[in-house]
């Protein structure tokens, strides 16, 4: 049995379940300043917390939803060094290989709390690699709406 079958047999329990559920992380301004000055997003409604508290219909600054989305890693926590193994056993390599639906229904505003909850979609085998697809929920504390829905789209390879 090939290292993409036994990661499919893995898998296939977990399969529609939620699998994990990330760290809060605060979202600050000094992050959003940060990530503005990167992508040259310097639009008012991030970078200009008074003006934003006079005039934006969210009472404040709010997060980028770039930013948002561009924390999945963080938040998934995906980047830590245990996961590579405990999540995909036998495996070399894992590449992002897209990003499927994604949508941002809710802002971030300064201050808010924010973390990822994360679904095991589907996984199929393609030649050695298995592809994965996960529904990842990245949801505000104390908001019925989350900020970022967004299905991630890795491919392992053995």
């Amino acid at each position: 049995m090939s290292a993409a079958d036994h990661l499919l047999e893995f898998l296939q329990p977990k399969m529609g379940s939620e699998i994990h559920t990330g760290p809060w992380l605060t979202m600050d301004q000094s992050r959003i300043d940060r990530f503005a000055e990167v992508t040259g997003d310097i639009q008012w409604i991030h970078t200009d917390p008074e003006r934003a508290k006079r005039e934006s219909p969210y009472g404040g600054a709010i997060a980028h939803g770039y930013l948002t989305l561009s924390l999945l890693p963080y938040l998934t926590e995906s980047n830590h060094p245990d996961f590579f193994q405990k999540n995909y056993p036998g495996m070399k390599m894992r590449v992002n290989y897209g990003l499927n639906n994604v949508r941002f229904p809710a802002p971030v505003i300064v201050g808010s709390r924010i973390r990822a909850r994360t679904v095991l979609k589907n996984a199929e085998k393609l030649g050695d690699a298995v592809q994965i697809i996960y529904a990842i929920t990245v949801e505000i504390e104390n908001s019925e709406k989350p900020a970022c829905v967004a299905e991630f789209i890795a491919r392992v390879y053995s």
